[in-house]
C-alpha cells in the first residue's frame, strides 16, 4: 500500500491555507507515490505537524517554526523513496 501523508494544524492558529498549500505541493510532486494527503485540525495549540504513516518528519515545535517545502519534499523522498530523483531541489 502506497503511504498517506497528514499534515495536522493549529485552527485558532489560521494555519489552514499553509496546510492546504502544503498538501498541494507534497501532491504536484509525489501525487503517483502516495495514498493521499490529510489535512486534519490539531487538538492541540500552536500544532503543526507532518507524519507519513504515523512517523513524523516535521513538527513545527520540534524543528523550529515552518518548514521550506524544498526540506518537506526531501525528508519524504527519503522516507518513501530514497532514490527518487527531486530534479532541481537536489541541485
Amino acid at each position: 500500500m502506497k503511504p498517506a501523508v497528514t499534515i495536522s494544524y493549529c485552527v485558532g492558529c489560521n494555519w489552514l491555507l499553509r496546510a492546504g498549500w502544503m498538501a498541494q505541493e507534497l501532491l504536484q510532486t509525489f501525487g503517483d507515490a502516495l495514498h493521499g494527503v490529510t489535512i486534519a485540525p490539531a487538538e492541540v495549540p500552536g500544532t503543526y505537524r507532518i507524519e507519513v504513516d504515523g512517523k513524523t518528519i516535521w513538527d513545527r515545535k520540534r524543528d523550529g517554526g515552518f518548514p521550506e517545502t524544498k526540506e518537506i519534499k526531501k525528508r519524504l523522498r527519503h522516507v518513501i523513496d530514497p532514490e527518487r530523483d527531486l530534479g532541481h531541489l537536489d541541485r
